[in-house]
């Protein structure tokens, strides 16, 4: 296939994805008109407790298997240094654009979290449903892909929830910390308690005091100066260490990460590897076939509820406060612009070289193009849960979400014609 065929295939779902984003944008303005008069709040609650949780664990039961888990793996690594080279690139754009401190937490978050979910679940089957699909007979595709997209949004859940969240937390208590400090009496108290430390320096012990409120303030009160002493000094340095990972590891919400979406993929995995629980609830003659039928028919609600949702909350950035084009740009450039996409292409390539990834060109497709996807929609929940940047997130959704029209079209053109 030559080039200009494959970005009309391409152009297909992606258009798809446009236009039904821009029916949940209308219908979403104030109420979603569905069985009567659905608040979006009651349909988002429906898509985290029910639909997603029952997409996740019908198509990973059905496609996750002992032997897939051999190729599979690597999505697990893959997903993971999306987020880790976002995050990094993200810290890099606040230094040069000198971003406030109060959009800081939201900046990381949408560098770091790409939408793995319902973007994937449409794109993805949708390339395969192509009369000249590139990815062999259609069928299979479809199977392999879906299995590839929930697969992608389980991952993508759980690294949201134990990673990007601790970080957009410490921030975000950052921001509202300093943002504290403008007070004449804050400022006096910081200066008391700065002058006091200063003068028990080399004369306190390692540990911090007993009565200092949070992980962050004991940091500041380790001893930093250990004049004579290498070997206190390591020890001082280890122990500091040690207090940023407990505070890091202390914010690590269970019951967030432990979400239904996670509970389910932990489920799906178990009941697509253990044979026998397999057989007993997948397959024409399995006895709890209902149940797994059950779970199969409310996960196909979970495409067009989250389209809806994200259309509904995309609404918020048509009059949503002031977000500096810096910002804006930098955001895009990092997601979309050469970047990420860029190293998504060397990382992909040089897994399959070392044979990390099979020769499947769909997987490929599928690793490269988690490089080059828009912020998740959970970033705006987390700065709704953390109370900054909301206003914000929903400009910098729509605009990015805008110019992923664009870029995930040329991108995805790109990513096919590496694969073949």
């Amino acid at each position: 296939m030559d080039f200009l065929a494959l970005f009309i295939v391409a152009l297909m779902p992606v258009l798809e994805t446009l236009l039904v984003t821009a029916v949940g944008l209308f219908l979403g303005m104030e109420r979603i008109n569905l069985l009567g008069a659905i608040s979006r709040q009651s349909l988002n609650k429906l898509v985290f407790f029910v639909f997603t949780p029952s997409l996740i664990v019908s198509d990973l039961a059905d496609s996750i298997t002992v032997s897939s888990l051999g190729t599979l793996w690597f999505m697990l690594v893959n997903v993971l240094i999306t987020f880790l080279i976002g995050s990094a690139l993200a810290w890099i754009l606040i230094k040069i654009t000198g971003a406030p401190q109060h959009l800081q937490s939201l900046i990381i978050g949408c560098c770091a979290a790409g939408n793995l979910g319902n973007l994937l679940l449409i794109i993805l089957p949708a390339v395969c449903e192509e009369d000249d699909s590139t990815f062999g007979d259609s069928s299979v595709c479809s199977t392999d892909a879906e299995a590839y997209a929930v697969l992608s949004m389980a991952l993508g859940a759980i690294y949201i929830w134990s990673y990007v969240y601790p970080i957009m937390m410490i921030y975000a208590n950052k921001a509202t910390k300093d943002t504290g400090t403008h007070g004449s009496t804050t400022r006096d108290n910081i200066s008391g308690e700065t002058s006091y430390l200063h003068s028990e320096i080399g004369t306190e012990p390692l540990l911090p005091s007993e009565g200092c409120p949070s992980s962050e303030e004991c940091m500041d009160q380790v001893e930093v100066h250990s004049p004579g002493s290498k070997g206190k000094a390591k020890v001082m340095f280890l122990g500091k260490t040690m207090l940023h990972l407990k505070k890091l590891t202390g914010l690590v919400d269970l019951k967030k990460l432990f979400a239904p979406s996670t509970i389910a993929a932990i489920f799906g995995f178990i009941i697509g590897i253990v044979s026998p629980i397999r057989k007993v609830l997948i397959g024409d003659d399995a006895p709890l076939r209902a149940i797994y039928n059950s779970a199969s028919l409310l996960g196909e609600a979970t495409i067009p509820s989250m389209t809806l949702i994200i259309g509904a909350n995309l609404l918020g950035g048509l009059k949503g406060a002031r977000v500096s084009p810096s910002l804006i740009v930098g955001i895009i450039a990092i997601r979309y612009i050469i970047i990420m996409p860029s190293l998504g292409i060397g990382i992909v390539k040089a897994a399959n070289h070392f044979g990390m990834v099979g020769s499947d060109s769909l997987y490929q497709f599928t690793l490269m193009l988690q490089y080059a996807l828009p912020p998740a929609m959970s970033v705006g929940t987390i700065s709704q849960l953390l109370e900054t940047g909301e206003s914000e997130c929903s400009v910098i959704m729509l605009w990015t979400y805008a110019v992923a029209t664009f870029s995930l079209t040329l991108w995805s053109t790109i990513f096919m014609w590496l694969v073949f």
